[in-house]
Order: C-alpha cells, then structure tokens, then sequence
C-alpha cells in the first residue's frame, strides 16, 4: 500500500527565516520562492522526499507538521485502512487523504495518489558544490511512550515493513525502524520513562549527505552552528548535528566515513 514518504510539512513562524535557513543547511534554492514576498509555501525536492516549509496559522505549533505517504489509489487505500480501524477524513481535491489524530496517536499523518515508479521530480538546484549538498533524506524520528502500540499502528494498520527492535540500555532507549522506500521511520522509546498512553509526536530528521566533510566544512563557513564530526551507529558513517537553520527541528547529518578503519587481516 505505502510504497514511499512523499513529504514532510514543517511549519514556521516565519516562513522567511525558515527558507533562508533550509536554503542554507541544504545547500540548495527553495523552488519558486522569493524572500519577502507574499507566498505561504516553499517547497524544496531531494532525491526522495520533498519538504515543504509552510506558515504556522495563528495559534498553532511550529515545527514538523504532518507526513505524507505516497499509496497508489487513494480510495482503496481509505477501504484498507478503515477496515484495519483508522478512520479517515475525506480526500480533498489533491487527492491528499488525512488520518484521524486519535487513530494516529496524534501524529498529523497524511496519504497521497502517487504511481510507483513515476519519474521523480527534479532536485532543488544546489547553491555550490552538488558533493557539499544535502541529497535526500536518511530518517524521520518519532517518538513513542508506546513502542508496542507504535508497531500495531506503523506495521500492523500502515503495512510498513519493521526491520529493528532494539533495547540499547547504553543509549537509554528502544528504537523500532520501519522501512519506507529507501529511508526509515524511527520510533524511539525512553526506556526510563516507562510505557504510558501519551501522545507520539514528531521529534527530528536525519539527511544523507555525499561528501560529510565537505558538508560539515561549508556548513561551519555559513555560520551554521554544528557540532564535531563524529562516529556514527551505523558501521562506517559520520554525523554530526546541526544546530541552527533547522527552524528548531533537531537535525543530524550523516555520511559515509571517507576513512573508514583499515579490515583486520586474516592471513
């Protein structure tokens, strides 16, 4: 049924500042958008998955706003999912299909017609070096009082594929990953808070870069705050996070380890 993420909405309070930002930390023009201009919306195309930065309406909460899924039929994906026991709001025009909150945990979940296999859009044009640029996105952090009733929601009624469940007491936490086309949804736990019946929310977002030193050197002579390139959970990445440019949504970077330690000889 979901056979990718489409796009993340993000929303700012200025929707100026949160461009100008993302423009930065990607390397990369936001579509169509003018500074100080009069659009609501600027959007900006990775290799798969596009983020949309939108202005925060009065009275609501800035920060990551919704996913969208892409399905192939919209409609047999609204027969699917109510008979698994999520109700839906109706499609609107765009043929953009919204979850109920309660049936999400409150995570704003969103689904979207897309064909498999349609011709990807066009990437955002990069400002400089297309190796210092950010390429696509790697995951999108959730987190969960919950994690069981985060795999009945994510794998048993959305279909997504569970590849880890793994308790780490080292970082205090229970991280469940979800493939979704070629990135992950993560729902982590704090184990030492126990399991309750909060709400999940959207917390951060990891994006892949091509060339992590590059990125973490052209990101530092922007005035990006950052922090030191560092060993990655991932066998031979590098991450590090940036700080600012990222309109408060914690953010990380990660790369492949351009030297990654020399194999043990077996000889």
């Amino acid at each position: 049924m979901i056979h990718a993420l489409d796009h993340i909405l993000l929303a700012a309070g200025s929707l100026n500042d949160a461009v100008a930002g993302y423009e930065v930390l990607f390397g990369r023009r936001a579509d169509g958008f003018e500074s100080g201009g009069t659009a609501t919306r600027a959007s900006i195309q990775l290799s798969n998955v596009r983020i949309d930065l939108v202005s925060a309406t009065a009275g609501a909460a800035e920060g990551l706003a919704a996913l969208a899924f892409a399905v192939e039929d919209v409609g047999k994906a609204q027969v699917l999912l109510e008979r698994r026991g999520l109700p839906m709001a109706s499609a609107d025009a765009a043929h953009v299909l919204k979850i109920v909150p309660e049936g999400t945990h409150r995570v704003p979940l969103r689904l979207i017609e897309r064909t498999p296999g349609a011709i990807s859009p066009a990437l955002s044009s990069a400002t400089g070096d297309p190796d210092a640029a950010v390429a696509g996105l790697d995951h999108v952090v959730i987190r969960t009082p919950n994690p069981e009733r985060a795999i009945a929601l994510y794998a048993g009624r959305l279909g997504l594929s569970l590849r880890l469940d793994r308790s780490e007491p080292a970082w205090g936490a229970r991280l469940l990953f979800f493939r979704c086309g070629d990135l992950i949804v993560e729902v982590a736990h704090e184990l030492k808070m126990g399991i309750g019946d909060g709400p999940d929310r959207l917390w951060g977002l990891s994006w892949r870069v091509p060339d992590i030193t590059k990125v973490h050197a052209r990101l530092r002579k922007a005035g990006v705050s950052v922090s030191d390139l560092r060993t990655g959970r991932r066998p031979r990445t590098r991450v590090f996070t940036a700080k600012s440019h990222a309109a408060g949504v914690p953010t990380l970077l990660l790369g492949m380890d351009p030297h990654p330690p020399a194999e043990a000889s077996h000889g």
